[in-house]
């Protein structure tokens, strides 16, 4: 049986709540979104499409030979924006989508091919995420860092903003708990019919999108990275650290 195409997504938004625009901030003379291009290049997909709502990045990715898809400015989310692109019938229904976050220059390309390859290994799942160890007691309590539990087949059992699991003896210990790490592969037909799907009440609570497939009763299959992500770009701090570092990261 032959393998399924395995395609790359980038959803690029402009104007981003925490720090506007920063898709088009420079690391050494190179825009963010290209460097996650270039990154996602790397990993030697059947296609990448950058799906942007902006002109400015349209204009910019079309000269560094990209594909690029306009979607709508009203787009909620990275997962309606790549279901506008989903929806034009690009991609056969057992074609293997990897959503890859336009604010991760660094993104590490082995992952990208481990969150397709674990979907395409594990028959009973439409869609598979990583992980990874948490490092330290602020990262256990950060509610911006998302946490996750597993079962014993690698699916998820939850994902939270809350120290999970947590330890009723000895609260402080954390070395058994996991950060979700924000790159998903779905197959194309289930990820059609998700996007399909109302918010749901843990969704809204928690804030978490994937919380969604979990309430519908989905399986998500999440396997620890093969290597360990490194910062992705949310504010201007983290974009002045990757600057401080970029002589030794490209």
């Amino acid at each position: 049986m032959m393998q399924p195409s395995m395609h790359i997504i980038i959803p690029a938004r402009y104007d981003s709540t925490r720090l506007p625009g920063k898709l088009m901030m420079m690391i050494d003379g190179v825009p963010v979104i290209e460097r996650v291009y270039r990154q996602a290049l790397k990993a030697n997909a059947d296609s990448i499409v950058i799906a942007t709502d902006s002109e400015i990045i349209a204009e910019h990715m079309h000269q560094v030979g990209a594909d690029v898809v306009m979607t709508s400015q009203t787009h909620r989310s990275g997962t309606e924006r790549i279901a506008e692109v989903v929806n034009q019938g690009r991609y056969a229904s057992d074609d293997i989508l990897v959503n890859v976050q336009g604010d991760e220059p660094l993104i590490d390309p082995r992952l990208i091919r481990q969150v397709a390859e674990s979907l395409y290994q594990d028959n009973g799942v439409s869609m598979a995420t990583l992980c990874w160890p948490i490092e330290s007691l602020e990262q256990f309590h950060n509610p911006n860092t998302v946490k996750v539990v597993l079962n014993a087949h690698q699916h998820a059992m939850y994902f939270s903003r809350s120290p999970i699991p947590f330890n009723r003896d000895h609260p402080d210990l954390f070395q058994q708990s996991f950060r979700h790490v924000g790159l998903y592969a779905y197959r194309a037909l289930f990820f059609q019919e998700m996007s399909q799907w109302s918010s749901c009440d843990l969704e809204a609570v928690e804030g978490l999108e994937q919380l969604r497939v979990l309430w519908m009763g989905h399986s998500i299959r999440v396997e620890q990275a093969c290597v360990k992500p490194l910062q992705d770009v949310n504010t201007a701090e983290d974009l002045e650290q990757i600057r401080q570092q970029s002589s030794a990261l490209f």
